[in-house]
């Protein structure tokens, strides 16, 4: 057991003085590893379990994937029901080994070998081995040493009971020795595959660290399909990395003061519908599009004269209900009168001169009323509105006519102040 140690540990000093080695063994080079182990000793042994041997081994990297090792292994378990032992055994293996270039590494192994087990004041018995497990490396230090873990399972026939034993092993590994030159990198984007979480980048793509697209803005889209590649951080963007444009009129959402735009209607460069004289009234709508400067003009873009008309105001015969279709001529006067909140009026009701002239008179107040009325509760303040009931004493068309009767039977908005 001395002798073993002494050589442990000579061969561990050797090797922390090497700084050219690699802590993993690439395909082609050679590797020592050495571990003490816990055994827990198949119970018919007699023997104790605790940590009372170690491990050698001698390997060779024959490609990324699969080492071929020779094991060296020792044991001096004290006795519990039988006589101190000495286990000696010489193997070889097989590793399976996963991940090699990265900073952990596990593996599988399996083997065979020979053992020969000396029982203190008893003799030996001597037999064949077979094993299988598993292990890990884990680099340390950014240096040329690893950290190994093992656990094995090991059948022997050097007795009749043909025992199992289990050891659980932990020590380092070097590698020495030149390994196989080799660069592998499969999509040619400078990233070894190895640590390539991108392996199939399109060539000529510039990639990170990791061998994945970059994506210099952050918007999400990649910069081999990024067609607007210096997007502003936040902007939402769509597939080819552009930022939206929800109302599809040529302005960018981040841009767009007016964002729910009509489909096709010309827009200015922050998204707003066009007002060419700038009378409030976007060109799309405007029936009158060169009015001129400081004008007062309706919905329409017209200019407010004396008089808003209100066509298509209409009421049931000597009633003042509104008939179908003058609620839409209404909203329009209230839209108007929220454009223009310094105009004050006077709600005007005329009748043609069918009926007493008192009567008439009366009728048209009525409906002056319920003008009023509508414009009131749409919300237009009643201090900005007088109403009055002309009856037929104002026509501005022939009585003797149906034609002429109509026309008179009106409502107005007279303006009286701007």
């Amino acid at each position: 057991m001395r002798i073993f140690t002494c050589v442990v540990a000579a061969i561990f000093i050797a090797f922390l003085g090497t700084g050219d080695a690699l802590a993993d063994a690439e395909a082609g080079q050679g590797y020592f590893s050495i571990m003490g182990s816990y055994i827990d000793d198949d119970k018919d042994r007699g023997v104790e379990d605790d940590v009372n041997g170690g491990q050698l081994g001698f390997g060779y990297a024959i490609n990324d994937a699969l080492n071929i090792e020779a094991v060296f292994s020792g044991a001096w378990p004290d006795g519990n029901s039988g006589p101190d032992q000495e286990i000696l055994s010489i193997g070889i293996d097989l590793q399976r080994v996963f991940r090699r270039g990265e900073r952990f590494s596990p593996y599988l192994h399996a083997g065979v070998g020979y053992i020969d087990v000396d029982s203190a004041g008893a003799g030996h018995d001597d037999g064949g081995m077979y094993s299988a497990g598993a292990g890990f490396l884990l680099d340390l230090f950014d240096s040329n040493l690893a950290l190994r873990g093992e656990w094995r399972h090991r059948m022997e026939t050097a007795s009749i009971e043909n025992q199992n034993d289990n050891l659980f092993s932990l020590g380092f590994q070097f590698p020495f020795g030149e390994g196989t030159p080799k660069f592998v990198d499969s999509d040619g984007d400078g990233v070894a595959d190895g640590i390539d979480r991108c392996p199939n980048t399109p060539a000529g793509t510039r990639v990170d660290a990791y061998g994945c697209e970059l994506d210099s803005d952050g918007d999400g889209v990649k910069d081999s399909k990024d067609k607007c590649p210096g997007t502003p951080r936040g902007v939402s963007v769509n597939a080819s990395g552009c930022p939206m444009d929800s109302d599809g009129d040529g302005v960018s959402d981040d841009k767009d003061k007016c964002p729910n735009t009509v489909k096709g209607a010309k827009v200015g460069p922050d998204g707003c519908e066009l007002d060419g004289d700038k009378d409030g009234v976007v060109d799309r709508l405007d029936e009158c599009p060169n009015s001129a400067p400081g004008v007062q003009v309706d919905i329409k873009g017209c200019e407010i004269k004396a008089v808003i008309r209100l066509p298509g105001v209409n009421f049931e015969t000597n009633s003042d209900r509104l008939l179908p279709g003058a609620t839409s001529v209404l909203n329009d006067a209230v839209a108007t009168l929220k454009k223009n909140p310094s105009i004050t009026v006077e709600v005007a009701g005329h009748t043609d001169s069918d009926g007493a002239a008192e009567y008439n008179e009366g009728l048209s107040t009525r409906r002056a009323t319920t003008v009023r009325d509508y414009l009131a509760s749409n919300g237009i303040a009643e201090d900005r509105m007088s109403f009055r009931g002309y009856g037929e004493s104002q026509p501005i068309a022939d009585n003797t006519t149906r034609a002429g009767k109509a026309q008179n039977r009106r409502v107005v908005l007279r303006i009286i102040e701007r």
